[in-house]
């Protein structure tokens, strides 16, 4: 978080790691998470063994974990850069509602067509452009430029909503649609598949992604070597509100009405798959699979909790208490070189 969270210049003899020792250390890291989801499986397997490993109850984590996933591709690249996006229930909901107004509705709305999946994601795009160009021209720390937007978002979304009734999608069809099998997984896990790779396609293999992952680094250096980090910031705030928007559209289907709070609690789940997944705060080390992992150790828990029986108030006291811990572990082999500003 680079408001928050300061990376000092690394030593030089830490960079001198070859790539098989790193390869190997990625590989240690990311076991970790895997042993995890392996253990909760376990874990909730034996304490109900009647329900929890079922197809249907499998289903449903893929279902659950398919918003997350899709707003966590975003959300990390924009972590990668050592900042932070906290607007993605706004982006959300603004959406999601100019989504389900510009599709066929209970409204009896003007109907687009394909062009209502376009206009909720450009939604979202535009919103995280504006962001980005406020935070690179007026040096606003991300912090707060998203803080804004996610009120922003929230805004747009109540004034679609009006006073009218609730737009409600007919049955069967783009309602039914997140939920039918293909494969023997449900659509909207195969649409967070897709998109997980493409962020993993773009981390790896453009120069978006390598630049995103230079300017986490070091913002200074990246920009002596003749990065524009302006503009990728902007590229990746931009990608990470197409993200957000089509998170707003997924959501508002499986909801099947509208409503300007649909991304309601989806904030706290991806920070945490983000960081429970191991990509640094500071930024610059990390990535979509990572998040990927972190997503389903969160959903399988909230899942293996509920059917065990826990309390919301204690599962959101678990889920905390989890990202605490993840946030400590992540940073205490940096801790030499993280400055916190208070």
């Amino acid at each position: 978080m680079a408001n928050l969270v300061t990376q000092q210049p690394p030593d030089k003899s830490v960079g001198a790691a070859s790539p098989v020792a790193k390869h190997r250390r990625f590989e240690l890291r990311s076991l970790g998470e895997v042993g995890a989801l392996v253990v909760l499986i376990v874990v909730f397997a034996v304490l109900n063994p009647s329900t929890f490993l079922t197809i249907d109850n499998v289903r449903t984590i893929l279902d659950q974990s398919a918003t997350p996933l899709i707003v966590g591709v975003g959300a990390t690249m924009v972590i990668l850069m050592g900042s932070i996006d906290l607007s993605v229930e706004g982006l959300m909901g603004a959406a999601g509602m100019t989504f389900i107004l510009t599709t066929a509705n209970s409204r009896d709305s003007a109907d687009l067509g394909a062009g209502s999946f376009a206009l909720g994601i450009l939604m979202g795009v535009v919103l995280g452009v504006l962001a980005g160009l406020i935070h690179t021209r007026l040096k606003v720390p991300t912090f707060i430029v998203t803080i804004g937007f996610w009120f922003i978002g929230l805004g747009i979304a109540t004034v679609l909503f009006g006073t009218d009734t609730i737009p409600l999608l007919p049955d069967g069809g783009l309602k039914a649609w997140p939920n039918t099998v293909f494969l023997g997984l449900p659509f909207s896990f195969w649409l967070a598949v897709l998109i997980v790779a493409i962020g993993w396609v773009i981390t790896r293999y453009t120069k978006l992604g390598r630049f995103t992952y230079a300017i986490g680094n070091n913002e200074d250096v990246a920009r002596s070597n003749g990065i524009s980090v302006n503009r990728i910031k902007v590229y990746v705030f931009a990608f990470a509100g197409a993200c957000s928007g089509l998170a707003g559209i997924l959501a508002t289907m499986r909801l099947g009405a509208g409503s300007p709070t649909v991304g309601g609690g989806i904030l706290f789940v991806t920070v945490a798959a983000v960081v429970i997944g191991g990509t640094a705060l500071s930024g610059g080390k990390g990535g979509v699979l990572r998040t990927m992992l972190g997503v389903m150790i969160l959903t399988v828990l909230n899942n293996g909790l509920i059917l065990s029986g826990v309390s919301s108030s204690i599962q959101s006291g678990v889920s905390g208490a989890i990202l605490i811990v993840a946030i400590i572990v992540a940073a205490w082999p940096l801790r030499s070189r993280l400055r916190i500003t208070k």
